[in-house]
């Protein structure tokens, strides 16, 4: 092993050496000083805990012309369904049979009072 050799190998080996310990004591340091925030926070919180979030309101976005128009068409729509949907059909039914009923005996009486009027 020559001179130059040597000295490039020991200088790269102390090189090396000196990084990975400066390395080794950086990274230390950083998790040493992150325990001790986490810790101080615990602390802290312990004496004087943090005040408590404020509940989150409820936020309201009007809707656009479009979407209230089919909102009020929607409204109106189910307003109607569930009015014939509470409709008692079997009433409706009876009142329409009495009326049609009432109408072709009105008719047929005033037939007959006209083929009476006539025959005389």
């Amino acid at each position: 092993m020559g001179f130059t050799t040597g000295l490039l190998g020991g200088l790269t080996l102390t090189a090396s050496i000196l990084y990975l310990s400066t390395e080794l004591h950086a990274r230390n340091r950083a998790h040493q000083s992150a325990l001790l925030r986490q810790q101080a926070y615990l602390v802290s919180n312990i004496y004087a805990p943090e005040p408590a979030l404020p509940p989150q309101t409820d936020r309201r976005i009007q809707a656009g012309l479009w979407e209230t128009a089919k909102d009020k068409w929607n409204a109106t729509l189910e307003r109607e369904v569930r009015t014939v949907s509470n409709v008692d059909w079997q009433s409706v039914t009876e009142r329409v049979g009495d009326s049609v009923s009432n109408l072709v005996s009105r008719a047929f009486n005033q037939g007959k009072e006209a083929a009476k009027e006539l025959g005389k």
